[in-house]
């Protein structure tokens, strides 16, 4: 409740209903490759908005924005990324999530446009509206934009992926397979962490060579095979532990229910299924990235949705799964545990 002696202001009102003024600034710099210019060092003005092709009505303002942002430093009339910036948003650097964030100022951004008539319609708002391919079939029919998606999703899920490699139980098990793998990170990440465990990673076709590249470039292909084939086609193969990382949100409750089910057949007794994204906390009124990524599953799919663990773990002990707990990762990441 509000105290008599607060004075109300509508600041937190003004700054959230403009802070696309703040992420279009961001995702403009990221657009123009402004700092991969300046990991290689600081630069002048002038020479930095040549490089840029910046016109001189609004170059300054630009580049004072994102110092002003913490997106930059300024010393003088010198400007260099800040460590973030550094690490995370230049292009040659395998840390780069600025793949996601192009996605978002491409495709996302202009989407995003149409929330309201979502929330009414109950409708995708991408390309599948105007009779054009949805998300995933436009990537996994570009090899070279897949590999890029693919790249983005390992910088932004790392963290987590490196968290589950060290803290679940691994111990335990001997076999694992990581279902939707993407790029590899997870598996990866659980088989050198583990030297024990031998591992599968499921996926279409088209994955095959960005994964069997990525996971001989991390060391670990003498433990890890990849299996082809689509979740809806064939069973999950068997294993000690099905992992599921950023992959039931995407579908509607018939189909998250499904590959839960698909998973409880692949496990032996005493196995386990770990289902993780962004978790929505049970309550509903704390993790605000998960409630707003299941708008963008409203935005980008025709049935996906995030969810809370309570509703997570209730699908696993339908399926069959008799103990589940739900452990907290990294940022808005948690996972959901299912022991058969």
């Amino acid at each position: 409740m509000q105290r008599a002696n607060e004075q109300l202001t509508p600041e937190k009102i003004l700054q959230t209903g403009l802070a696309f003024w703040a992420s279009k600034t961001l995702l403009s710099a990221i657009e123009m490759g402004l700092f991969t210019e300046l990991s290689r060092g600081p630069e002048g003005f002038d020479t930095l908005c040549g490089r840029l092709g910046l016109h001189p009505r609004s170059s300054r303002d630009f580049l004072d924005a994102l110092v002003a942002l913490g997106f930059m430093a300024r010393t003088g009339d010198r400007y260099s990324n800040t460590p973030e910036t550094d690490l995370f948003l230049d292009r040659k650097k395998p840390s780069y999530v600025g793949g996601i964030l192009e996605m978002a100022n491409h495709r996302l951004y202009p989407f995003w446009n149409h929330l309201t008539e979502a929330l009414r319609t109950g409708q995708p708002q991408n390309e599948a509206k105007s009779g054009g391919p949805g998300l995933f079939e436009a990537l996994y029919a570009d090899p070279a934009r897949l590999k890029e998606f693919l790249a983005a999703m390992t910088a932004l899920s790392q963290g987590a992926n490196m968290l589950i490699a060290q803290t679940f139980p691994w111990k335990d098990y001997r076999t694992f397979v990581d279902v939707g793998t993407a790029q590899g990170d997870l598996a990866a990440q659980v088989a050198r962490a583990n030297p024990h465990l031998r591992g599968q990673g499921f996926d279409l076709p088209e994955v095959a060579p960005i994964f069997e590249e990525y996971i001989a470039a991390v060391g670990v292909r003498d433990r890890l095979t990849f299996v082809p084939g689509s979740f809806f086609t064939y069973d999950i193969p068997p294993a000690d532990v099905v992992l599921m990382g950023h992959i039931l949100h995407d579908w509607d409750l018939p189909t998250k229910k499904m590959l839960i089910k698909k998973a409880f057949d692949a496990v032996p007794a005493g196995g386990a299924l770990v289902v993780y994204e962004a978790i929505i906390d049970d309550d509903r009124s704390k993790n605000a990235f998960g409630l707003m990524m299941s708008l963008n599953m409203l935005i980008e799919t025709p049935g996906g949705f995030d969810y809370t663990g309570a509703d997570c773990a209730g699908w696993m002990r339908e399926a069959g799964f008799s103990a589940t707990r739900v452990e907290a990762l990294v940022g808005p990441d948690s996972m959901v545990i299912g022991i058969k």
